[in-house]
């Protein structure tokens, strides 16, 4: 039996801000975003639970180049945390492993717990996750079976509140109801919600699990305009263009980095994979950017002022040698 012919894939660079559905992996997700454009190369900035809904920035071709800077980025999500259950995953897909009573819960009580895991803390991830070992994810090793010991880390949890207590309130009044709670995250990189919600049931003395969650937003999309699988695959049968406009130029996911801004010498120099000497600031990773303004990638500047490449787009490298007369 022959298999179908395969779809022309195509050069194509920019930002898809997804809103994945449930019960998609964000890798399905992003599979199916890039069969539909027809993408030669994709990426994703982070992964979402297939339980998640929300925001999933998908970057085409020379957009991937930035996905990393992404990655770390705050984020803010809308949960709903079940309380009197822990489960194996830390969600509501998971092996209940232990069941407890809810005790009388005042809203002083909750924000109390909340305060305990907001700012710096340390959280250990959930052992159902795509953190790697032997460069192999957690969760393949869980799933066979064996004991994984996950080691706390540092993380940034900027805002973990109380969005509405009116569940926890209805569900107590309900007989067989699970009492749930409704909240608000804002965190930075490589924090899990799953744990948030883990370590305030065990807070409550109750313990808890994610029934809900959805990504709002990611720096610097804080006021996304999302598009859902089913709007794309219709805007796809008209043809396209309609397809295309929905995509954000690269430039629009850079705004984190500060800029510097380089001739038409220098921007030759470095597409040459040359450093350039100047008095460039601030010292760190930067955005490179030409005499039209242009961003021609990222670029490292030393304590010297010394600016080097990093990582240029495919067009910074085919920089055309600058005009002498233009100079004059």
């Amino acid at each position: 039996m022959s298999r179908p012919p395969r779809r022309p894939q195509r050069k194509l660079d920019g930002i898809l801000l997804l809103d994945k559905p449930a019960g998609l992996s964000s890798n399905q997700a992003l599979q199916r975003a890039r069969h539909l454009f027809q993408a030669e190369k994709a990426g994703h900035t982070g992964s979402l639970d297939p339980l998640a809904t929300g925001l999933l920035p998908v970057c085409f071709g020379e957009a991937t180049k930035i996905a990393g800077g992404l990655l770390g980025a705050r984020k803010a999500y809308d949960t709903v945390a079940c309380l009197g259950a822990t489960t194996d995953t830390d969600d509501a897909e998971g092996q209940v492993l232990r069941e407890r009573p809810v005790p009388p819960l005042t809203l002083d009580v909750i924000d109390a717990a909340l305060r305990t895991l907001t700012g710096r803390i340390r959280q250990r991830p959930p052992v159902y996750s795509a953190l790697k070992r032997g460069g192999e994810p957690l969760y393949a090793k869980a799933r066979r079976g064996e004991a994984i010991e996950v080691e706390e880390r540092e993380v940034d949890v900027h805002v973990f509140e109380l969005q509405s207590a009116a569940d926890l309130i209805d569900d107590l009044n309900s007989p067989g109801a699970p009492p749930r709670l409704r909240l608000h995250v804002e965190c930075g990189s490589g924090t899990y919600v799953r744990s948030l919600v883990r370590d305030l049931g065990e807070a409550l003395g109750c313990g808890a699990y994610v029934a809900e969650l959805r990504r709002l937003w990611v720096d610097p999309f804080r006021e996304p305009r999302m598009w859902t699988l089913e709007a794309l695959e219709a805007l796809a049968e008209r043809g396209q263009r309609g397809l295309d406009a929905c995509l954000l130029p690269i430039e629009a996911g850079m705004a984190a980095w500060p800029e510097a801004r380089v001739d038409a010498l220098q921007a030759r120099r470095l597409g040459q994979g040359q450093g350039v000497e100047g008095r460039f600031r601030p010292e760190g990773e930067v955005a490179i950017v030409d005499a039209g303004g242009r961003v021609l990638g990222l670029g490292l500047v030393d304590g010297e002022g010394v600016l080097r490449p990093k990582r240029l787009f495919a067009w910074a490298c085919i920089q055309p040698a600058p005009n002498p007369a233009a100079a004059r």
